[in-house]
């Protein structure tokens, strides 16, 4: 195993290299960083040697810079280590924030296999070795070559951003690399039957602060069926969730892609799938990736889209999309205009192609509530398979927690009956009767909304379960959906008050 009985210490200036572009985001590289010295250590099979860079970046930076680093033989774990000054900065002026990852020896080409980790700004430092690696980060050995610490600039400030990046390399053999276990794709379910679960979740294997199984016992007590891991730009946690899975909770594995604009979650994409996170709407290579999440077996899609942190906006428009996250955890005005947003594309979408809506927790840290709000899904089994099915249907509703359920959809005069994300096939003029039942929102308001907006309210008991009907024509509503609302929180006329759950369409006519 590693030794590291000895270590020397240098100080390394860099050089700009030049910019380039990688059919992504535009990158600069910097002047390489050698161990070329190290030879007696290595010779050795002990020992460590270390290596300090420093550089400012300017405002305006590249997306991604990357730090080369020249490994020789015999070295069997790599440390990287950070730091980065962050200046005072006037009111409303972006401060500094770099991110850090890092590629191997077989490079950074966008979508290529050199991909090694990334924390983002989560952590400070990290490792890799045969046998072990900081969370994010892929275990495996150290082969020579040339490696890169690849640098995000975030955000610049006026000032610059100033950073010092540490590369401790120890000598020794190497260690055996474990081979991952995953969780299985299928639970115990109940037939065909209506599945909970939260499809956007962060463990310590990005930045969340939560360990896996801490994240299984609290989805668990939220009264999920199923959950998705998504960690930022990383799929090195794939194999840390075979523990947490069990009997009563499937786990899908999947990614949050974060790009510059915007992000998307990988839902239930096959386990050991990595998705490039390196490019922004411009360079028009999102197509390309989200076609690589459908060929691994998952769903695509955007997640909150409306959401005004930097490069959190959705960009890349919806044509690649399976579902949209229109409620990100606890509901904000971000999600109102997700909602309406989404709600818009109905109009045009009832005779050809949709877009369903879901929701998830986003859920990273205390107190971030698991399951709030939660994807509830019709599906003929408690599979990896039937689930996603349900999702891209858009057999699904929204709800805030276990405790609100809902029932919703659309008769004929003559008995047919179509669900939530179904379409009932009726003349224009003849008469369709809508009907809602809810539990578990005791003195809320209800709502049916249709292409023309909103065309009924009831208020909901104040004990017990609700229901409400409402009688239209396909030539009157081309869909209907229902939404529960709970009062606004500040009583302003014409605005609504947050979601305590929402339904994808029913289509008539």
């Amino acid at each position: 195993m590693c030794d590291s009985s000895h270590s020397s210490h240098s100080n390394h200036s860099i050089s700009r290299r030049g910019l380039f572009v990688t059919g992504g985001a535009a990158a600069l590289t910097l002047g390489g960083v050698s161990f070329a010295e190290a030879a007696g250590a290595a010779a050795d099979g002990t020992g460590t040697t270390t290596k300090v860079v420093r550089g400012t970046l300017p405002p305006g930076s590249p997306d991604y810079v990357y730090l080369p680093v020249e490994i020789p033989r015999g070295v069997c774990e790599i440390k990287v280590s950070y730091t980065y000054e962050k200046p005072q900065v006037p009111p409303g002026t972006q401060g500094n924030a770099l991110d850090i990852g890092i590629f191997d020896e077989r490079g950074t080409e966008l979508g290529g296999e050199g991909f090694r980790g990334w924390s983002g700004g989560a952590r400070g430092e990290f490792l890799i070795r045969g046998d072990e690696a900081t969370p994010g980060y892929v275990a495996g050995p150290v082969r020579a070559g040339t490696w890169h610490v690849a640098l995000g600039p975030y955000t610049v400030a006026p000032q610059g951003l100033a950073y010092e990046v540490t590369v401790t390399l120890t000598y020794g053999p190497t260690a055996r690399t474990p081979r991952p276990v995953h969780p299985p794709e299928r639970a115990r379910g109940r037939g065909r039957a209506w599945y909970r679960g939260d499809c956007h979740l962060h463990s310590w294997h990005s930045d969340g602060r939560r360990a896996p199984a801490e994240i299984a016992a609290l989805a668990r007590a939220a009264g999920l069926d199923f959950i998705n891991s998504s960690e930022h730009n990383t799929h090195a946690g794939h194999g840390a969730w075979a523990d947490a899975a069990g009997d009563d909770l499937l786990v899908l594995l999947g990614e949050e892609v974060t790009t510059r604009n915007g992000h998307v979650v990988a839902i239930g994409t096959d386990p050991g799938t990595f998705v490039d996170w390196r490019y922004r709407a411009r360079d028009n290579r999102f197509g390309h990736f989200a076609r690589g999440i459908r060929r691994a077996g998952g769903l695509v899609v955007p997640a909150h889209p409306h959401s005004n942190c930097i490069g959190c906006a959705w960009k890349f428009g919806f044509g690649e999309a399976d579902a949209i996250e229109v409620w990100n955890g606890p509901y904000t005005p971000d999600d109102e205009v997700s909602l309406m947003d989404w709600d818009s594309t109905l109009r045009t979408g009832g005779s050809a192609r949709w877009t369903p809506a879901m929701g998830s927790s986003d859920a990273h840290r205390d107190p971030d509530a698991v399951g709030t709000p939660q994807t509830v899904v019709l599906a003929d089994d408690l599979t990896r398979e039937a689930i996603l099915d349900g999702i891209r249907a858009g057999r699904s509703y929204v709800a805030e927690s276990s405790a609100v359920s809902l029932s919703f959809g659309a008769v004929d005069g003559r008995g047919r009956r179509a669900g939530i994300g179904e379409r009932l096939r009726v003349g224009a003029d003849d008469p369709v009767t809508v009907r809602l039942e809810v539990t578990g929102a005791p003195g809320l308001t209800a709502r049916i909304v249709t292409d023309q907006g909103v065309l009924h309210t009831a208020t909901l008991p104040a004990d017990g379960p609700g229901a409400l009907e409402w009688r239209t024509t396909a030539a009157y509503a081309a869909y209907v959906r229902a939404e529960v609302r709970h009062p606004p929180v500040v009583p302003i006329p014409g605005l609504p008050g947050p979601l305590a759950a929402f339904t994808n369409p029913v289509f008539l006519g």
